[in-house]
C-alpha cells in the first residue's frame, strides 16, 4: 500500500473557512517512493536523453521549439478556459483579419513569459528563485486581459481560494499569507537542496506544492506549468526546453485536478505517478513529432529541387522560415527576402503549385493568408 504523507492539514480560520496550511517541505522522514514509481521515473528518464538525443539533429532546433511554446501556451491557458487556439495566436502574428477570440491575449501572455524565461536562464545565466517565479508572473500577467486583478509578478498580500464565490463555500482555500511565505521559502530551498530525490520527482512534487500554496491572486495554474519546464532545463535534462505537459494536463483535466487533490491529502505517489505517464506521453510524442518534421522536410526540400536554379534558391532562403512562422502573406515574405510584392508573389505561387502551402480562403482576392498545413498539421493533431 503507498505511503500516505503529512503534507499539511486543514485549519479553521477567523473568517469563519478552512484554509489548508502546509506542513514542512520537504516532510520529516522524507520520502519512500513506492517502486512501481521509481520504475516509472527510469522510464521517463530514459525517454527524456532520447529526446533530447533527437532534437539536437533538428536543423531548425529553434524554429521547432517556437512552436511547441505556442502549443503549450495554447493549451496551459485553455486549461484555465481559454477557447483561443495555437493557430489564432499565429494569426495574430501576422496580422490576419481572420475572426479572432480576444482571449488570445492569454495566450500571446503565455508565449512572452516563456521568452522571457528562456532568455533569462539561458543567456543571463538567472537561478531558479521565488524572484525568476515572481518575474516569469509578471510577464504572464502584465497588461493582460485580467491584470486588474492579478497584482503582476507580486506574491498576494490577501486570501484567495479556487472555484466557489467566497472562501467558505470554495472547493480549496490555499495557506493564508504568512504560512504562505513560508512554504514559499521551502520551495526555493527544495528547488537547490542537494538530495538524493530524482530530479524528474522533484519536478512533480514542486509544481504540486506551488499549486497547493497558489501564491498568486490569478495565474498560479499557468505559471506553476511553466516552472516544470524550466526545472527541467535547470538540471540539465534537455539541451533546450522541448518537452511541455500542459497538453497532457488538458487532455487528462479532471483527473489532473483529482491527483492534486491526492497530493494535498498526502497521496504523493498517486499524482507522481500521473505526472510521470505525461512525461512518457509526451516525449513519446515529441519523438514522433521530430520524426515527422524531419520527413516533412526531406519531402519538401525534393520538391523544391525540382524548380529550376533560381527558383530553387529563392524558395530555399524562405523555406526554413515556414517552421518558425507556418502562416504567411506576401508582406511575410518580402520582409523575410527583401523581395518586391511581385517577387514575393512568385515565391508564394510556387510554394502553392508545389501544394507546400494552400491558400486560407480561396475566394479573397487581396490580403490572402498562406498556410504551411502539412506541418500545421503535425502540431494540431500531435
Amino acid at each position: 500500500m503507498a505511503k500516505k504523507y503529512i503534507i499539511g492539514n486543514i485549519q479553521p480560520q477567523p473568517g469563519g473557512f478552512a484554509a489548508f496550511i502546509p506542513g514542512p517541505f520537504p516532510p520529516i522522514g522524507g520520502y519512500h517512493f513506492d517502486e512501481n514509481v521509481l520504475q516509472k521515473s527510469h522510464e521517463a528518464v530514459r525517454l527524456l536523453g532520447k529526446l533530447d538525443g533527437i532534437t539536437r539533429l533538428l536543423p531548425d532546433i529553434n524554429y521547432f521549439l517556437l512552436m511547441y511554446l505556442r502549443k503549450d501556451a495554447a493549451a496551459s491557458s485553455q486549461i484555465e478556459g481559454t477557447k483561443a487556439t495555437m493557430i489564432n495566436a499565429i494569426e495574430v502574428e501576422v496580422q490576419s483579419k481572420a475572426n479572432i477570440p480576444p482571449d488570445v491575449d492569454d495566450i500571446l501572455h503565455y508565449i512572452k513569459a516563456l521568452r522571457f524565461g528562456m532568455k533569462r536562464v539561458k543567456e543571463e545565466k538567472f537561478p531558479l528563485s521565488l524572484r525568476f517565479i515572481r518575474e516569469l508572473h509578471k510577464e504572464l500577467m502584465d497588461k493582460a486581459r485580467i491584470s486588474q486583478i492579478s497584482n503582476p509578478g507580486e506574491f498576494r498580500e490577501s486570501q484567495n481560494w479556487i472555484d466557489g464565490t467566497r472562501p467558505d463555500n470554495a472547493r480549496f482555500v490555499p495557506p493564508p499569507v504568512p504560512e504562505m511565505k513560508m512554504a514559499l521559502a521551502q520551495i526555493e530551498n527544495f528547488i537547490h537542496l542537494k538530495d538524493s530525490i530524482p530530479p524528474i520527482i522533484k519536478a512533480a512534487l514542486i509544481h504540486s506544492q506551488f499549486e497547493a500554496i497558489h501564491p498568486f491572486l490569478d495565474g498560479n495554474g499557468r505559471t506553476g506549468r511553466m516552472l516544470i519546464t524550466f526545472y527541467f532545463w535547470h538540471c540539465g535534462y534537455l539541451e533546450e526546453p522541448v518537452l511541455y505537459l500542459s497538453r497532457y494536463f488538458k487532455k487528462y483535466k479532471e483527473i489532473y485536478i483529482n491527483r492534486l487533490e491526492d497530493y494535498h491529502k498526502g497521496l504523493i505517489d498517486k499524482w507522481i505517478y500521473f505526472f510521470l505517464e505525461g512525461v512518457i506521453e509526451v516525449a513519446n510524442e515529441a519523438i514522433e513529432t521530430v520524426a515527422m518534421i524531419t520527413k516533412l522536410r526531406e519531402q519538401d526540400m525534393l520538391k523544391i529541387s525540382s524548380l529550376g536554379k533560381r527558383a530553387a534558391e529563392s524558395a530555399a532562403i524562405v523555406y526554413p522560415h515556414l517552421f518558425a512562422q507556418p502562416i504567411v502573406s506576401i508582406s511575410t515574405i518580402k520582409q523575410w527576402t527583401g523581395f518586391s510584392a511581385p517577387g514575393a508573389q512568385k515565391v508564394i505561387d510556387r510554394f502553392l503549385n508545389l501544394k507546400i502551402l494552400h491558400k486560407k480562403d480561396a475566394d479573397i482576392k487581396y490580403g490572402q493568408h498562406y498556410y504551411y498545413k502539412n506541418y500545421l498539421g503535425i502540431f494540431i493533431n500531435e
